[in-house]
């Protein structure tokens, strides 16, 4: 014969007063813990000092040559990241392939924290087969520590 044995619950759980204090304190430690663990990642953002080391100004200049020259000699913005002084450039019109003719440093540039933000006047090579040249004013960003860098400012002419 096949027994079955219904199991039937004594009644709903009651909790005594002393686990109910247990788990209200364990969750107040968990509530605790997250806000703890909240500021730690949120206050170190509010502070307002720059932690940057100025720039060089005068080696910001020459890594700006340095890069303008590349692009003038036909080389790639990648290629400057394993040059003799490495450094990280980005330019879009660079990177789609313009080639670019002379260029000009409109002005000793401005130093912005661990940034130089210098005018430059490039003369780039018109569409292929034209033979024409377009000039144009552009805003770098050059900076010299922890890394070598260029950037060219899209925002600002």
């Amino acid at each position: 014969m096949i027994s079955t044995h219904k199991w039937i619950s004594p009644g709903p759980t009651v909790l005594d007063r002393s686990d109910r204090n247990s788990s209200f304190y364990g969750s107040l430690c968990v509530v605790a813990a997250c806000l703890l663990v909240l500021a730690t990642l949120l206050l170190p953002g509010c502070s307002s000092s720059s932690s940057g080391k100025p720039v060089d100004v005068s080696q910001a200049r020459d890594v700006l040559k340095i890069a303008l020259d590349a692009w003038k000699n036909g080389e790639s913005t990648k290629s400057l990241a394993s040059s003799s002084t490495p450094m990280t450039v980005q330019d879009f019109e660079w990177d789609a392939g313009a080639k670019l003719f002379d260029y000009q440093l409109m002005d000793d540039g401005k130093p912005e924290d661990a940034n130089l933000r210098i005018g430059v006047k490039l003369t780039i090579f018109g569409k292929q087969g034209t033979g024409k040249t377009l000039e144009k004013k552009a805003s770098y960003v050059v900076g010299t520590s922890p890394r070598l860098t260029v950037f060219r400012d899209m925002l600002r002419r």
